[in-house]
């Protein structure tokens, strides 16, 4: 059996999902199981296309619980003291500008389950991220991505 994955996350992370599986099971679970007997009472399952919907619904609600409960069986809640105040790691948020002469960028560094590009939260497993971890503030880092290499230099971490 292959070893079970290790998802850091902040504490912020953490209870994040652990409200999204509380509402997947005791909102979302009844409202599907509501729909399913309603689809039944239509009469003949195999020309049933909203049954056969709610099923699909179904599957795919029990797969995210499933998901959920694993990954919070696994998380790592992420302890951003533990680093130099000055170095980046999972947690914190990084101001950085690409050179020659972008403007900066800043972005928190967070575990995979709570990654929201949108909102400045990049997964720790991103290319950018997995090339600003461990470095330190005034540091230029060469970060591969897929188009090529990137030539950044860190301004803060908070």
């Amino acid at each position: 059996m292959a070893e079970d994955k290790v998802y850091p996350m902040t504490k912020e992370g953490k209870v994040k999902l652990e409200a999204e599986l509380e509402d997947l099971k005791t909102n979302q679970r009844p409202h599907v199981i509501e729909q399913i007997k309603i689809a039944r009472s239509y009469g003949d399952l195999s020309e049933n296309s909203e049954y056969k919907s709610a099923k699909n619904e179904q599957a795919l609600l029990e797969s995210r619980i499933n998901t959920v409960e694993h990954m919070l069986q696994f998380a790592e809640v992420v302890d951003d003291e533990q680093t130099a105040s000055d170095e980046v790691s999972v947690g914190k948020t990084v101001e950085f500008k690409e050179l020659p002469d972008e403007e900066p960028e800043t972005y928190q560094i967070v575990g995979a389950a709570e990654a929201d590009p949108l909102s400045g939260k990049v997964s720790n497993d991103s290319p950018i991220a997995k090339g600003l971890l461990g470095h330190k503030v005034g540091e230029t880092v060469d970060i591969e991505i897929p188009d090529g290499v990137m030539h950044v230099q860190i301004i803060s971490v908070k």
